[in-house]
Order: C-alpha cells, then structure tokens, then sequence
C-alpha cells in the first residue's frame, strides 16, 4: 500500500447521500463476520443516478474515492463504514485515499475485484478431485485485474462468514470480509498491495455463531513455534538437479540397491539450518555408502518433541530450520550428490491445537463427526474423515505436492494399521462396523490406494513405503489387482523377531532360532524394507548396541553381525542415526547423535569408528553385489545354506544375482570360533573368497578369518570354514 499526494480536487459535481447507508439484518451480518456475500455490499455498483461506493474500514477519519484525478469523499455511516453515490455513468477505474490518525494510504478496494479463482477449480474441488489444490486454496500471490496482491482462499463450508485477519489488520477481521463461492464451500478475497511476508489467519464465524481464528490448512509457510500465524509465501528456487530427476526411476526400485539413513533434521547437527545441513549431511551419507535418506517428519508441528508426527501445518516444512526454498536447497544438495529422499508423511491423525485443523468451521470437518471414529485412542488426536471426498483431496494433494514441489523421491506412510482397522486400540462397543459387518476402514482403504495411484501416476520415479504392523494382504500389491498400491512396507515381524533373538545370551538363543529362519516364510508375501527406525531406540528400548548381551566388546560383535545379517537378508535396509557408529545411549532428539564418541580425544573411539568403517564397507560391498538387491521379491534369489543349526547358533544362505552369481553369508551368533564348520555351498562355485567379515580387526573385531581363499574347496559338496566368533561373513566366487 502506498503513500502518495493526494491534495487533488475534490469533485465538482453532486454527490447523493441519503438512502446509501446499509441498514438492517445485512448491515448487522457483515459487520459480525457473518455475511456470505460482501463485495455485494461494498465495492462499487451502478445505480440509479450514478455508481454507489461503499467501503469498510475500521478507524479510519476519512475515506475518499479517488478516479480520473478527481478526489470525491464518502459519508461515515458509523461502524468503519463509508459510502456514497457519484455521478459516474459507469463504474470508473478509481482507488480508496483512507486518512486515519497518522496518515493517509492510497490503496486499490478489494472488493472492486472479481473472483481470483476458476470455475474449473471449484469444480475440482467440489468433486474432490484438485490433484493440485495448492494452487487453487491458501495465500497466492499474483497480479490479478492488473494489479499485484495476494488472492487468500479457504474451505470452510459449515460457516456463517470467514474474514482475513493479519498483522496488517493488527489481527482484527472487521476490514476484509471474504466472500463465499458457493456449493464448493470456499471463500475468497484478493487483497491488493499484501505480499510475500505478511502474517495472516482466517476469522471465521460458525454455524452457531461462535467467532475464532484459524491457521491457513494450506499454508506453505508458517512462524516459528510457539507461534502459530500463517506467512504468505512464493518460491523463487532454481533446482539443479535435472539429471537425478530424470532418471531415478530407470530401475523400479525393488530391484535397486536401497539403503536408508534415518534422520531427524532438528537433531542430527542440533542448531543447523537446511541450508548448514545441505554442506554437511550429503557428504556424510554419501561417504557411508547408503544411498536414500528417509527424513522424519518435515512438516509444519507445533510441539518438538512429538518428533513430528503431530502435524499442524501439511503443506509447510518446519520454519524452525529456514525456509521452504531452505529446504529445497537441502533436498537438491542431496540429489546432486547422489542421494534420493524419503520423508515420513503422516496422513493418520492430527492433533486438537484449537487454531488449526480440528473442528476448522466450528463443527467437524476435517475429522469424523462419529466420535468413535473421530478420536484417536493411542495419541489423544482427530483421525481424518477419510471418507469426504475433500479431505481425500486435501491429503493426496499433500502426497504429491512434496514429490512435485520438493522433488521428494519417496513418501514413507506412518501407521497405516491405524487407518485401515476401525477397531484399531478400541475396545467393543467404541467402534461401528463397516457396511459389510467387518472392522477394516474401506474409506481409508480407498484413500490409500487413490494416493497411491496418483502419486504413482504422477511422479515417475517416487516410492511409497508402508509402516504396517499386521498381515494385511496386498500392501504392496497393485491396487487394480485389489491391493493398497505401495511400493514398499517395513517388515515389522522381522525386526521384532530379530531383535528378540539377538537380545537373548546366546547360550538361550537355540531356544528362539526359529525367531531368526520364520521372516523368510513370508519374505515375499510383499515388497519389504528391513528397519532399525527411531522407534526402536527410544522410550526405554535402549540403543541397538546396548540391547546386546554381554561384555562390551561383546555388544559391539553382536551388533556387527546383526548387521551383517541384515544387510545381507532379503529386503532393503533403515539405519536410524547414531546406530551406525555404536553410541550406546538411547536418541534423544534434544541434543542427536553422540558424535563426541568419535572424537580423537576418547579412548574407544576406534571401537565407534570400526562400526561406522564396518557400516561403510556393508554399504560398498551390497551396492557391488547385484545378487544381494536384483531379486529381492523373487523366491529363486534366495536359497538356506543352513537354517537348522540351532545348537551352533548358526545361519546360512546364498542370495544370487538375475545372472545367477551367488553370493553366501554366514552368521555365528555364537562367541565361540568354529573350527572346520561345514555348510552347503552351490556345487557350481569351486573356490570362495571373503569379501565381508564383520569380525575384521579394523572394525574392532578379534581378527578371525574364514581360511585362505584357495582352501574354500567344496567336498562332496560341503564347504569348509572357520567362522570368527559373533560374526557375519560373506563369500563370492573366488575370481
């Protein structure tokens, strides 16, 4: 808004007075925000004698009408209101000169302006069906009738009347009441001269009369925690990374190498921004050798410690690290150095903060109106009312505005048992069965698979990953086979059984061998990722290191074995920080990763480095060996070597590569060496060399080896080795 001259003469001619004063129920319901209609009222409208104008602004002295030079002034109705008739033939191109205490303002009348948003846009929304309804709703600034400002839109279908209030209302709504758009239950007003930076909310007025303020549910930028206004934003982001976009999906990626690095942002390098951490964690990622990051939430949350898993703000990242072109610039240093990006998404639930999503026009709207299903017994949040078909919208939107505008190469979907049951932690009689008589969500279910399809559909090369903790059949099976559509799910009973076998001593762990062989009855049942997340290292769980038994060095042998183990298993693999170098203390995400283990001045700190050296060199050598990636969901790649010793607590397979290239890992969970050990070896190979042992002196082992590479002979066709103890070996043909 400018301030300029206005000493113009005032107009000549007569001006009509009488008879333009809103009176009555209108008069009432604009001015209490609960008018559906206002630039009906104020603005500009050809009448008989000349053009009525009527403004409304709150303290002003004085308001005047200011066209072809000619400074014309409007009579106070009272209330902030102004108005006039002038002897226009037509309405003329004209601007508002508001005079207050402190000055005067030149500014263009919002309510001159016709609607800033399409009838094709409506429609979609109203259908449920805007895949990019970031463009259509929240703040946008553009040039509209000429005239640079920014068009604020939202859905609030239940209300009486929505206004804009902002910092530069001084957060009053009187001044810019918007108008409604009809059977899409959107509201609208374009306000002139309002750009990038200004802090703003909705004002919105219920069906019963009540009057609140509300967060912008599409905001692509909010403040900084604990406040909670929505900032009008534009992205102004080069990217560079044109190649990685082009061809991440050369290779579908089941039948990549995929390794992911887990992170929290706000942890890893306490006190670093998006941009301090795009000179810091790419290198870092990429010298270990994985070959995705999978960040934990980066979605806007009010609450720190809730990780991010309770979110406010779907289309903002978290201001507390820079700006979303900051978070751009992080997700683009990535890429270039090679590394594809997984974000959590968390479409499950949202939480009650009372400016936000929950009870958005006064009644239930992006939650349930059914309180059994609205409330989430677990997290004391809403669930989404994945049945409305605008929700839907809102949420798969959301899925595929981080993959299109942050090029995110992957959504991992949080607690997706928790959508699909509707008896999901509830005991009988807090839930209602579906129209079949069954507990599962079909509306979840549908949702899921529309999102997925269209993510799909839309963004070659984007995965999708199912945190789902029971048997549900057909995660990952395609949806127009009737499955969910996910690329990926984290196989939960793996790391549950696992991490039961390995946490017993291993003079019990005969007694759970079966914990270690069952994974491989349904490894392809679905398209599995094995995860070490954060939710196994928090909350009492212990570190990974820390839930081993024995002595320390002990601990350290077992975690490196595990890991060999896995790494070697069908599946893909999560590492959540900190667990790649050892720290035996849970994660906290108030001070990270106790990088100081590795500091030269600490004594053990070899004993951390050889695990993070053993976590490189896992990396390396998987990326190197199709025969542990290429067939991951086909049976004929895996084959037990052997799987019933439990008395030695022994495990043996052979993966082998779409060529038929076998590669064996071998597992002694056991802390004793086993001299002259016989396995079964694939008659074709008649020689193996070591290419991985977990044991190795560099990582901090005791520097038993498998024998010479020559000696690795098969006899009638057994294989003999000595196997290091509380170790995991892998053999290749020897060249």
């Amino acid at each position: 808004m400018a301030l300029r001259d206005t000493s113009l003469p005032e107009t000549s001619g007569p001006v009509r007075t009488s008879g333009t004063a809103l009176v009555g129920e209108e008069r009432d319901r604009l001015l209490g925000g609960a008018y559906h209609d206002p630039h009906a009222l104020l603005g500009a409208h050809p009448v008989p004698g000349g053009v009525l104008f009527r403004a409304l602004r709150p303290n002003a002295r004085e308001v005047s009408v200011l066209a072809d030079g000619v400074r014309s002034p409007l009579v106070s109705e009272g209330d902030g209101l102004f108005s006039a008739v002038l002897p226009y033939p037509e309405i003329p191109a004209y601007e508002l000169v508001v005079a207050y205490d402190d000055g005067e303002q030149t500014v263009h009348d919002p309510y001159r302006f016709p609607p800033a948003l399409g009838e094709l846009d409506l429609h979609l929304i109203r259908e449920g069906r805007h895949e990019e309804l970031w463009k259509a709703l929240g703040a946008e600034p553009m040039t509209h009738e000429g005239v640079q400002g920014t068009r604020f839109t939202v859905w609030a279908p239940n209300a009486q009347g929505v206004r804009l209030a902002g910092e530069f209302t001084f957060w009053d709504g009187t001044q810019y009441p918007m108008r409604s758009l009809g059977a899409a239950g959107v509201w609208e007003v374009f306000l002139p001269g309002i750009g990038e930076g200004a802090r703003y909310k909705f004002e919105i007025t219920s069906r019963y009369g009540h009057r609140f303020l509300k967060a912008d549910p599409m905001a692509r930028l909010t403040e900084v925690p604990p406040d909670t206004a929505s900032v009008v934003t534009s992205s102004r982001y080069a990217w560079n990374d044109a190649e990685w976009m082009a061809h991440r999906g050369d290779t579908p990626v089941h039948r990549a190498p995929m390794s992911v690095y887990e992170v929290h942002l706000p942890s890893w390098r306490p006190g670093l921004t998006y941009r301090e951490l795009a000179g810091e964690l790419p290198a870092y990622v990429r010298d270990l050798g994985f070959t995705h990051v999978e960040l934990m939430p980066v979605a806007g949350h009010p609450f720190s410690g809730s990780w991010g898993y309770q979110v406010t703000s779907f289309y903002a990242p978290t201001p507390r690290l820079g700006s979303p072109d900051d978070f751009k610039f992080l997700v683009d240093a990535l890429h270039r150095a090679g590394i594809g990006v997984i974000m959590d998404w968390v479409p499950a639930h949202f939480p009650k903060d009372d400016w936000a999503l929950a009870r958005f026009d006064g009644d239930p709207l992006y939650e349930p109106g059914d309180s059994r299903r609205a409330e989430h017994p677990d997290w004391g949040t809403y669930e989404f009312d994945f049945g409305r078909t605008e929700v839907r919208n809102f949420l798969v939107a959301n899925a595929v505005y981080w993959c299109e505008e942050f090029h995110i190469d992957g959504l991992r979907v949080d607690a997706v048992a928790s959508m699909l049951y509707l008896d999901y932690s509830r005991d009988s009689g807090q839930w209602a069965p579906n129209v079949f008589g069954g507990r599962e969500d079909l509306d979840a279910v549908a949702f899921l698979q529309e999102m997925n399809a269209t993510v799909y559909r839309r963004c070659p090369g984007v995965v999708t990953i199912a945190e789902e903790s029971t048997a549900w059949e057909g995660v990952t099976r395609p949806t127009d086979s009737g499955g969910l559509g996910f690329g990926l799910k984290w196989n939960m009973g793996w790391m549950h059984d696992s991490l039961e076998y390995v946490q017993k001593e291993p003079v019990h762990r005969k007694y759970h061998h079966h914990e270690m062989t069952f994974s491989m009855v349904y490894a392809y049942s679905e398209n599995y990722v094995l995860p070490i997340s954060h939710d196994e290292v928090v909350h009492g769980k212990q570190a990974l290191v820390s839930k081993m038994p024995g002595d320390w060095w002990q601990r350290r042998a077992n975690h490196r074995a595990y890991l060999g183990f896995m790494w070697a298993h069908p599946g893909k693999q999560l590492l959540f920080m900190g667990q790649e170098f050892a720290q035996g203390a849970e994660w906290s995400e108030k001070h990270g990763p106790e990088w100081w283990l590795l500091g030269d001045d600490y004594h053990s700190a070899g004993d951390h480095r050889g695990m993070r050296d053993l976590v490189r060199d896992l990396n390396t050598v998987y990326r190197d060996a199709p025969a542990l990636w290429q067939r991951d969901t086909d049976p004929a790649g895996f084959q037990w070597s052997m799987c019933d010793a439990a008395d030695d607590n022994v495990f043996a397979f052979v993966r082998y590569g779409e060529d038929g290239t076998p590669l064996l890992a071998v597992s002694n969970f056991s802390p004793v060496v086993r001299e002259d050990y016989r396995l079964w070896a694939p008659e074709q190979v008649t020689a193996w060399q070591e290419v991985l042992n977990t044991d190795a002196v560099r990582y901090g082992g005791s520097g038993v080896q498998v024998g010479d590479a020559g000696k690795l002979c098969p006899e009638d066709g057994r294989l003999r080795l000595t196997l290091p103890p509380l170790a995991t070996v892998w053999l290749t043909p020897a060249r």
